[in-house]
């Protein structure tokens, strides 16, 4: 009797570990099967910033690109505001299927969380970095009107005429700021700051004649450099870019140290799966490495794009250091309301 007990006991344990076995693998199999099947639709791609600047022009060259490589569309949501924290909150907060990207971007990743703002997500936790698309340098650019077309005659008139000349920006808090805050803290100037949602809208008043300067991504800005609606007076990494070998570094012009660059990637939701983190990293790196892709991002700027998920978080982390020892050092002070 005990003995029919045990074997009945045993062989009961045997089935209930048997369907355990079989139960995970039918779900191994299947979440594999998704992660071959992917992308089996559309993909939408945020970004944080209105179409015009260079964070849309970057994210479209790669979508358009990604589209026909993978057979499914790549769509640009375009969601400007807040420096780029709106979008990078709701990249935050999407499923991790790898059919929500976010166009990474140094305003919500580095810079915010430097200046110690308090944010809707945690820029080290809630996202899963992929690829580094390109740095670009900011490029200090002049309405074709404006009362100095250098930098050495922009400080002697502002000095002259402090709060009377006006740069715009693409938002409080972003690299465009944070470049114009440093610009006026190592010349010892005063001017008027005026933000916008995103360089689009900058551009625009800028060639209007509504505001005299901005610092702006170089990718946003080299289509009206070319058109002559736009003067360069000075770019902002320590090293020229070769898509501008005629205008010198802030650093040349005697403010050594002047570094304020911008930079994008790709990004997903946090827990991403490793597998879709690598076909993206893997695809986006044999675009970058198309000759005619290079010579396009050459031309706006953007440079040293590519690598491993792991070299792209490691950069991250290492730029929200820069920009909160900058920020400490210069003891900027930022309302970003």
């Amino acid at each position: 009797m005990i003995a029919q007990v045990l074997k009945r006991s045993i062989f009961s344990s045997l089935l209930v570990y048997l369907t355990i076995v079989i139960s995970s693998l039918s779900l191994s199999n299947t979440a594999l099967a998704q992660v071959k099947g992917w992308p089996d639709k559309p993909i939408k791609l945020i970004v944080g910033f209105p179409p015009g600047g260079g964070s849309d022009a970057i994210a479209r060259v790669i979508s358009i690109n990604l589209s026909q490589m993978w057979g499914q569309q790549v769509i640009i949501d375009n969601r400007g505001g807040a420096a780029g924290t709106i979008a990078a909150d709701l990249v935050a907060k999407s499923p991790a299927d790898g059919y929500t990207l976010g166009l990474a971007h140094v305003n919500a990743l580095s810079i915010i969380p430097a200046l110690g703002q308090k944010m809707s997500y945690d820029s080290s936790k809630d996202f899963t970095p992929i690829v580094l698309l390109g740095i670009t340098p900011n490029i200090l650019i002049a309405n074709v009107d404006a009362p100095a077309k250098n930098v050495k005659d922009l400080v002697a008139y502002m000095k002259q005429n402090p709060g009377k000349v006006t740069f715009g920006s693409a938002g409080n808090g972003s690299t465009q700021h944070l470049a114009y805050e440093l610009f006026m803290h190592m010349s010892g100037t005063q001017a008027l700051h005026i933000p916008y949602k995103g360089s689009g809208p900058v551009l625009v008043d800028l060639m209007a004649g509504h505001i005299n300067y901005t610092f702006e991504t170089m990718s946003a800005a080299t289509p009206h450099i070319q058109s002559g609606k736009v003067i360069p007076m000075a770019q902002t990494r320590t090293k020229r870019s070769p898509a501008y070998p005629n205008v010198p570094t802030m650093e040349q012009l005697g403010y050594v140290g002047f570094e304020a660059t911008a930079w994008y990637g790709l990004m997903g939701p946090a827990k991403l799966d490793p597998k879709i983190v690598d076909k993206i990293n893997v695809d986006v790196n044999t675009i970058l490495r198309k000759p005619e892709i290079q010579a396009k991002l050459a031309e706006i700027g953007a440079e040293d794009g590519g690598g491993t998920p792991e070299a792209f978080s490691k950069f991250i982390i290492k730029d929200r250091n820069q920009w909160a020892k900058l920020v400490k050092d210069a003891k900027l002070q930022i309302d970003l309301n």
